[in-house]
């Protein structure tokens, strides 16, 4: 039987996925026994990558059809032997893109097949009920403890408490934590929620659903972030390779987001779920055209070559 297990998990020091990937000839089978759940694909080839989310290196193996789209992606760290052993068995082309920029490999994933699915093998978090009002009530006391102690004065006690708390996260790793040691937390992140949905009805920031966003600024550039992670920076404008345009597509139950330039080539692909009424309040601020319709499978297609092609 030809089988392939994760060596270890997609990120460093990450727990091992329950995954079983076996073929049928080249029909795949995963079985992800943490959700209990099992996808067949019959995948043109294979596609090995490692990418940067953030600060921290992903890898895994996505499964593409034979337009190039994702059918199925698997964040691991697949032992590199037996993973060429498994597709040689399989008869299924295996393509190393692990010397390619996360840019090129997020564009290349960004391409999905309806129904793709990502399966990661890890049970999902299931946060304790008490922890978040524990969470909040640790930190009331943390932020009137703050307080007392800078009207002393004893700005020293301060840095120590401070101090502990940053220990204990380490050490524990329990990030929750982080409202007591940082009770200002409790203040700002609602202040920063509001900032925030203020942006987006001014049209100045854009976000997804899955946690991008595009960004104007004053000097005429897009920026596009993934999380907190700058991912690239465009010009607005008609040179090559600018930012003219916003594409909001449609392709069966795939919807996304192309960045255009005069041409209407696309220069960017954000797929996940965006709202049409903020692209517009976006496109309109910052002087974009703005399309927004159902795109069939060979546009879909050309659109995420290019955008891939387009890529650093």
């Amino acid at each position: 039987m030809n089988q392939l297990v994760p060596l270890a998990g997609a990120t460093k020091d990450s727990r091992c996925p329950q995954t079983v990937l076996t073929s049928d000839g080249r029909t795949l089978t995963v079985i992800d026994s943490a959700l209990d759940i099992s996808v067949r694909v019959t995948p043109a080839s294979l596609y090995r990558y490692d990418r940067l989310d953030g600060a921290e290196m992903v890898q895994g193996v996505a499964a593409l059809d034979a337009d190039g789209l994702v059918l199925l992606d698997l964040p691991a760290q697949w032992y590199e032997p037996d993973l060429a052993d498994f597709a040689r068995k399989a008869g299924i082309p295996l393509m190393d893109a692990r010397s390619h920029s996360s840019a090129r490999v997020r564009a290349v994933l960004a391409g999905r097949a309806p129904g793709w699915k990502r399966l990661r093998g890890l049970p999902p978090p299931s946060p304790a009920k008490w922890r978040k009002p524990v969470a909040i009530c640790g930190g009331v006391v943390g932020l009137g403890l703050m307080v007392y102690l800078a009207s002393l004065g004893m700005w020293s006690a301060w840095r120590a408490i401070s101090s502990m708390g940053r220990f204990l996260l380490d050490v524990l790793e329990v990030k929750w934590l982080m409202v007591v040691f940082s009770p200002a937390l409790l203040v700002l992140r609602p202040v920063f929620a509001k900032v925030r949905r203020w942006q987006v009805r001014r049209g100045a920031i854009l976000l997804s659903a899955d946690g991008s966003a595009v960004k104007g600024d004053f000097s005429e550039t897009l920026e596009i972030f993934r999380g907190l992670e700058l991912v690239t920076t465009l010009r607005i404008g008609v040179s090559p390779g600018a930012a003219f345009g916003l594409l909001l597509y449609r392709y069966e139950d795939l919807t996304g987001l192309f960045i255009l330039d005069r041409h209407s080539r696309p220069v960017y692909h954000l797929p996940g779920r965006w709202s049409p009424e903020h692209v517009h309040l976006f496109a309109e601020r910052h002087h974009l055209f703005l399309a927004v319709h159902g795109v069939s499978r060979e546009e879909y297609l050309n659109l995420t070559k290019i955008a891939s092609d387009a890529m650093p």
